[in-house]
């Protein structure tokens, strides 16, 4: 089962993303594409489509809510969109992620969504790429040496 964010995207569809200016500003070390980007306030800007009232979705978001849903900025995504927790995610819910799901006709997410996720980090490859596949078949953990008789 993949991450349940990767079958929804409603956050991304229901919220206004807005930010510091210069999380858009290469000279200070900023990574979010600036064109992606519209100014808000005179110390913020925001994701382009989520700015207004109305039907927020940003730019970035390549989905159809409920199905498939992914960031096409996701590794320099804003530090506003790293914030948001899925629920259940960290073994706690998230008001902006079940209020999110819910405004999109999607249940909240609830612990047994991860269940998934704690077989995998005790999968007998030992999940060593970290990723967050179940089965990433890596290299098995070596056998553990005979007991020594005392």
């Amino acid at each position: 089962m993949p991450h349940p964010c990767l079958s929804c995207g409603a956050c991304c569809a229901h919220y206004r993303v807005s930010f510091h200016w210069s999380e858009a500003e290469p000279a200070l070390g900023g990574l979010v594409p600036a064109e992606l980007t519209v100014p808000l306030r005179s110390h913020e800007r925001a994701m382009h489509g989520t700015e207004g009232g109305g039907d927020p979705r940003c730019v970035a978001l390549d989905a159809d809510i409920g199905r498939y849903s992914r960031c096409s900025i996701h590794p320099v995504r804003p530090q506003a969109c790293r914030d948001v927790a899925a629920s259940w995610e960290s073994g706690q819910p998230s008001r902006q992620c079940d209020q999110a799901r819910l405004a999109h006709g999607l249940p909240p997410l609830t612990p047994a969504d991860w269940i998934w996720r704690e077989a995998a980090a005790n999968d007998r490859d030992g999940n060593p790429d970290g990723s967050d596949n179940p089965n990433d078949r890596g290299t098995p953990p070596p056998a553990l040496p005979p007991p020594i008789a005392a």
